[in-house]
């Protein structure tokens, strides 16, 4: 009976996560016209690059298997033959689709389908189940995979969890749920569409506002149009994602050249703006650190500092963040009673003579005399050094310049001491912004970001050693 829209089952296994760098190694379809099968096609690929020892650990997929297959040159008509014209349907279809449409790009073509995620489509008939992994359904359904992280194996996985379905909960309610998911989102109708229709899928912020006008919720993506709509199509995970979409009136976005400027906007304006269903980013001053004395007659050796008190050039003295003086004095102790630190010396223990650890054989003696101070203060800083605050590596201002590629929007994000400096976009805003003297204060979100965007330094621009040109 037919009960299907025309659908392309696919999967892909690739080299690795990401699109851009990492290559398809097999593709597997089947096709379903009318309610039946028609086609059912599979090929590995050579991916002219070699599979890493653990995608191999997982897919079973070896550089031997793959050195004499096509390349997806070779396959990419007989592929797009398959695929025109039909409902692109995967598991995590992003996923598989950023990678077709990657591979066909560096061909020169556009790959453009309607996609159905198998993910949604489970969520949306299970709402209350937890677990939508192809494991998951494995488990719910008892469902059994001939080869399980392969193409053919994990396609026809896919199309034995909707005649499951079907058979649980009847062939109109699935194909109702398909349809709904098809046709995506519905906006709602106090929202101004003609916002949403000019917004791109390009990297970005979006500020959702409440009917008071009032920040709501920000957010950010590679992807800002794609986001959006998400918010919108009853696919909601948590009852605060539900609230979010039914209580928002207007609609702002700001286009970024590349995802760390959109997590640095991000970030930006959430402390700037405090939306109410925004809390992971807000400022939060009830921050600790620990700092340690350099001076042996510096007493204690260690001293909780509050977050805001934190100088960005001292931080080569700074261990660990702390949300509360307690989880810093915890610390304390833990380290004091695994290296045999004196909490005497610590600030943690008063009086004189020896400390009470050192009485029940936890402390090396050094409050009498029986360790020298400098050894001792060795071994604390040795104790410490894997939650140490990293220094500033640079002389001064550095800068990271993104681009996009699709839009040409290019911007240099510009950081000092670990502090976020401006965002430009032109010459005579990078010159200001190097040329001006910034009043500088420690941000654990922003120190985290930074940490990640200076380990490729192939993208680090030193002022002091270069000059001020943009592009």
């Amino acid at each position: 009976m037919y009960w299907l829209p025309d659908l392309v089952f696919l999967d892909i296994e690739t080299t690795g996560g990401t699109p851009l760098f990492d290559r398809i190694t097999e593709v597997a379809l089947i096709k379903i016209e009318g309610g039946e099968k028609t086609v059912v096609w599979e090929s590995l690929i050579n991916p002219e690059t070699p599979i890493p020892r653990q995608i191999t650990g997982l897919t079973g997929i070896t550089n031997d298997m793959v050195q004499h297959a096509p390349t997806f040159k070779e396959i990419a008509g007989d592929l797009f033959s398959h695929l025109e014209g039909m409902v692109l349907t995967a598991h995590n279809c992003r996923f598989d689709y950023g990678f077709l449409k990657a591979e066909f790009k560096r061909l020169g073509g556009t790959l453009r389908l309607q996609t159905l995620c198998t993910v949604k489509l489970s969520r949306r008939l299970y709402p209350h189940v937890t677990g939508h992994s192809l494991d998951a359904i494995m488990r719910r359904f008892n469902l059994h995979a001939n080869d399980r992280h392969r193409g053919m194996g994990d396609t026809q996985l896919m199309l034995d969890f909707l005649e499951a379905a079907k058979k649980d909960l009847g062939s109109v309610k699935v194909l109702d749920a398909i349809n709904y998911l098809l046709k995506g989102p519905t906006l709602p109708s106090w929202l101004d569409h003609t916002i949403i229709q000019k917004i791109q899928d390009v990297p970005g912020v979006y500020i959702f506002y409440d009917d008071g006008d009032l920040p709501l919720y920000i957010g950010k993506s590679i992807k800002l149009k794609t986001r959006v709509l998400n918010h919108f199509a009853s696919d909601y995970k948590t009852v605060a994602e539900m609230e979010i979409s039914q209580k928002v009136r207007r609609i702002e976005y700001r286009e970024t050249a590349g995802e760390l400027g959109a997590l640095l906007l991000e970030a930006k304006l959430v402390k700037q703006m405090q939306p109410s269903y925004n809390r992971l980013l807000r400022n939060v001053t009830k921050l600790y650190a620990l700092r340690l004395s350099n001076q042996m007659n510096d007493l204690p050796w260690l001293r909780i500092v509050n977050i805001e008190d934190l100088d960005p050039e001292s931080l080569d003295y700074m261990y660990g963040i702390f949300k509360t003086k307690k989880g810093a004095k915890d610390l304390i102790h833990k380290l004091a009673d695994e290296y045999k630190i004196c909490l005497k010396l610590l600030g943690i223990e008063k009086g004189i003579g020896k400390c009470f650890a050192h009485q029940v054989g936890k402390c090396s003696g050094v409050c009498v005399g029986q360790e020298k101070h400098e050894l001792h203060h060795l071994r604390l800083k040795m104790s410490l050094a894997s939650y140490k605050l990293k220094a500033w590596p640079y002389a001064g201002k550095v800068g990271i310049k993104e681009l996009n590629p699709d839009t040409n929007k290019t911007e240099m994000h510009l950081f000092e001491n670990w502090c976020y400096l401006d965002t430009v976009d032109s010459d005579v805003d990078l010159t200001e912004t190097v040329n001006t003297k910034y009043s500088l204060k420690f941000d654990l979100d922003i120190y985290r970001l930074i940490g990640k965007a200076l380990s490729n330094t192939r993208n680090v621009v030193e002022f002091d050693k270069s000059d001020l040109a943009f592009i």
